[in-house]
C-alpha cells in the first residue's frame, strides 16, 4: 500500500510544490547518457519528474508506480504522452527489455522486508536486457539523517495552484534501526482540512545492499556520491549478469 503522500488524492497534487526544483535528477540524465541507455524504466516514478526529463531528451521511458494518484498528476503534465505510465510495481510488469532501470529518492528504502526487496530486484532484472544496468540511491545509515529531520520541525508553507497556501510539518515518530518512521502533516487553510501521511524507511548499509544485489543477479560496477548530497547517499551503478 503506497504512503498517503503519494496515494491520497489531496496530497499527490501538492507533492511537487514541496519537492524542490529536483536538480538531483540531472545526475540520472547524465548516467543515462554515460550508459547510452535508450529505453529506461523509472520504478517508483511518482509524479513523473524524472520520466518526463528523460523523455524530453529522446529516451523511450516507462514510468511505474503503485500510487494511482501520483500517476494521475504525472499524466496531466506537459509531454506526458511521451511516457508509458504503468500502475503497478516491479513484480507485475509486461516485457520491456530496458537498457536502464532507475530508482530515485527514497524508493529503494521503501522496501522494508528482505523478501519485498529481493522480489523487486528480481523483477527489475527480468526487464533488463543482459548486461544492462540498474542505478539507484540509498541513504548512508552512518549519516543518521533522521536526527536532522527530528531537529527541523518548523512548518513549511507553499502556495499551490488550485489550493492556495498549504502547510507541511515533518515529525520523526520512531527510530528502531534499521527502520525509521516519520509523519507529514498537511494543513489546507482554504477549507481547514488536515491530512497526515505516515512512512517508514529501511536503512541498509553498503555491504547489505551489495549482498542483496549479488543474490539477485547484479554486479556492482560503481558506488558513487550523489552530486547534490555528497557524503549522504550511496548511488549504486549495477549491471545485470548475463
Amino acid at each position: 500500500m503506497p504512503d498517503a503522500i503519494f496515494a491520497h488524492p489531496r496530497l499527490a497534487p501538492v507533492y511537487d510544490a514541496f519537492d524542490g526544483d529536483r536538480d538531483d535528477l540531472d545526475a540520472y540524465l547524465a548516467i543515462a547518457d554515460e550508459l547510452d541507455a535508450r529505453v529506461v524504466l523509472d520504478l517508483g516514478c511518482g509524479t513523473g519528474s524524472l520520466a518526463l526529463l528523460l523523455a524530453r531528451h529522446g529516451r523511450t521511458v516507462v514510468g511505474v508506480d503503485p500510487a494511482e494518484a501520483s500517476l494521475d498528476v504525472a499524466r496531466a503534465k506537459d509531454g506526458a504522452d511521451r511516457v508509458r505510465w504503468i500502475h503497478g510495481d516491479a513484480t507485475t510488469l509486461p516485457p520491456l527489455r530496458a537498457d536502464l532501470a532507475v530508482m530515485t529518492g527514497n524508493v529503494a528504502q521503501a522496501f522494508r522486508t528482505d523478501d519485498d526487496w529481493a522480489r523487486t530486484l528480481r523483477g527489475i532484472r527480468a526487464e533488463l536486457r543482459p548486461g544492462e544496468h540498474l542505478v539507484f540511491e540509498t541513504r548512508r545509515p552512518e549519516r543518521r539523517a533522521w536526527e536532522e529531520w527530528a531537529a527541523d520541525t518548523a512548518p513549511v508553507t507553499r502556495d499551490v495552484p488550485g489550493e492556495g497556501p498549504v502547510q507541511r510539518r515533518l515529525e520523526v515518530t520512531a527510530v528502531e534501526l534499521p527502520f525509521v518512521s516519520f509523519r507529514f502533516t498537511y494543513r489546507f487553510p482554504a477549507d481547514g482540512a488536515v491530512v497526515t501521511s505516515d512512512s517508514t524507511l529501511r536503512f541498509r548499509d553498503r555491504d547489505e545492499v551489495q549482498a542483496s544485489l549479488a543474490a539477485a543477479g547484479f554486479r556492482v560496477v560503481d558506488v558513487r556520491e550523489a552530486p547534490d548530497r555528497p557524503g549522504r547517499e550511496f548511488v549504486f551503478v549495477t549491471q545485470r549478469s548475463t
